[in-house]
């Protein structure tokens, strides 16, 4: 009979001799601090119905495009893995429905996620969470199945209770800016509202040439109670929606872009491009001009608001136009692209990156750009703070790579510390698990090399897991 599948309580640490032994005191120092999780996707109203979780497949496999896209690369298909149609879209033949038969396929994919950061963050989930002790294959699924479906039965395993259970002191959610927020309301009435907070996210509304600009513009017109017939009262309606994120406990805003140009328009230019778009005949340059306009409107409401803008531009979105089409966006078909930080964020920081009131966190998952563009910016202009690994870079070598990019010349206090950005809410202990022991090994070195003192290592650890991303999010 096979041992017992465990974790090694040095995974992740560095492998010589001198430096785990430091290592391992500066992650222990850390390992049990509350989790800070500002910046995720992890649906509000799991938290207002904390309704028991679905089956293990709906809950660690569907949703998590992580997972999926490593096996639709080896030959699975997204229907086969329980991803239907999107609304409005004809039906996907095959679908299948069979949450034991996804769990299946998953398991059988196991030796897929080898070297993955996913391996490592699933490997916690299964063990550390949820007591499983065989390891993911084809002939181990069934029993896997039924011991994790039996643990999401329990009350122990309800949202509201594995918010204790991972020890998360405050997580927020992303909302469209058109969100009622009646979630948080409802969530503030049974003593979550500083716990659980929204997340302001305009994307839609800021892309005039995107599918569906005008609809969303229409909804964001009925959440503010805001006729907008004009670029003017398209700004009163933001703000107005800002004002209630505020109201209702919000940080942050959110933003995706895929360019991180932040150009201003003179406001003639603007009130043109807004009625081209409502008008249905704006220009792709058009639209792109408008886009990176609206990021520096952001900014300046931001500096009113004190909501902390973050930026993580760089992805062009959904590059398989087939699926998109069928089963719509956040299915694993997000690629990275080329992007320019020192220009493109000029006419914001020149504007307000003295500013009292206004802080950015920028990411990127462009890694030329660390040491080059984001850590100099982060390095001298106070109100921008350089966000954590993000995306494609959340790996630990990847992470390290970070880590030796960027200090030097940023420093430690002008990161955001890590957060995690991810909708798979299992997952979130793992993340920050990872992020601990990789930021203890990098410390660890310095310490080694005699570059810090362990007290002072100690100290930018407990920084990096908790404190920094505290602050980062403050706001004002």
């Amino acid at each position: 009979m096979s041992e017992p599948w465990t974790l090694h309580p040095d995974r992740a640490l560095p492998a010589d001799p001198v430096t785990r032994p430091v290592a391992r005191e500066i992650y222990a120092a850390v390992a049990d601090l509350p989790l800070v999780s500002m910046h995720g996707h992890v649906d509000v109203a799991a938290f207002a119905d904390d309704a028991p979780f679905g089956d293990p497949a709906e809950l660690l496999v569907v949703p998590d495009h992580y997972l999926t896209r490593m096996l639709v690369s080896q030959g699975e298909t997204l229907p086969r893995l329980g991803i239907g149609a999107t609304a409005g879209h004809d039906e996907v033949e095959d679908v299948e429905t069979d949450p034991r038969e996804i769990w299946r396929r998953f398991c059988a994919g196991w030796k897929h996620f080898r070297g993955t950061p996913t391996r490592y963050w699933l490997e916690h989930e299964l063990v550390e969470i949820f007591g499983v002790t065989q390891r993911p294959s084809a002939e181990t699924a069934d029993a896997l199945y039924d011991q994790v479906a039996a643990r999401l039965a329990e009350p122990g395993f309800r949202p509201r209770a594995l918010l204790d259970r991972f020890g998360i002191e405050v997580i927020a959610t992303t909302d469209p800016a058109w969100a009622t927020l009646d979630a948080h309301a409802e969530l503030a009435a049974d003593g979550y509202g500083d716990r659980v907070l929204p997340t302001f996210r305009p994307d839609p509304l800021l892309h005039t040439g995107r599918p569906g600009w005008r609809d969303d513009v229409a909804r964001l017109a009925e959440a503010a109670g805001v006729d907008v017939t004009g670029y003017d009262r398209y700004l009163e309606a933001l703000r107005t929606q800002r004002e209630r994120f505020v109201a209702a406990g919000a940080r942050a805003t959110d933003h995706g872009h895929l360019s991180a140009d932040t150009t201003p328009l003179d406001d003639g230019e603007a009130r043109r491009i807004f009625d081209a778009a409502l008008a249905g005949t704006v220009t792709a340059a058009e639209a792109a001009a408008f886009s990176g306009h609206m990021l520096f409107q952001m900014a300046a409401m931001s500096a009113d608001d004190g909501l902390v803008m973050q930026l993580h531009p760089g992805v062009l979105r959904d590059h398989a136009s087939g699926p998109h089409a069928a089963f719509g966006p956040d299915r694993g078909y997000d690629i990275p692209v080329v992007t320019e930080y020192t220009r493109a964020l000029r006419p914001v920081l020149d504007a307000f990156g003295h500013h009292p009131g206004f802080r950015m966190i920028a990411f990127t998952v462009d890694e030329d750009v660390f040491s080059r563009e984001l850590a100099p910016l982060a390095g001298v202009y106070p109100a921008l703070r350089l966000g954590a690994p993000w995306w494609f870079l959340d790996a630990p070598d990847a992470m390290r790579r970070f880590r030796e990019a960027v200090t030097e010349t940023a420093g430690f206090s002008n990161m955001s510390g890590f957060v995690d950005d991810t909708r798979a809410f299992c997952s979130i202990p793992a993340r920050h698990d990872l992020a601990r022991r990789v930021d203890a090994g990098y410390l660890a070195r310095l310490v080694v090399e005699h570059r810090l003192d362990l007290d002072e290592a100690l100290d930018v650890a407990v920084d990096l897991a908790y404190r920094l991303p505290l602050a980062a999010y403050a706001g004002r």
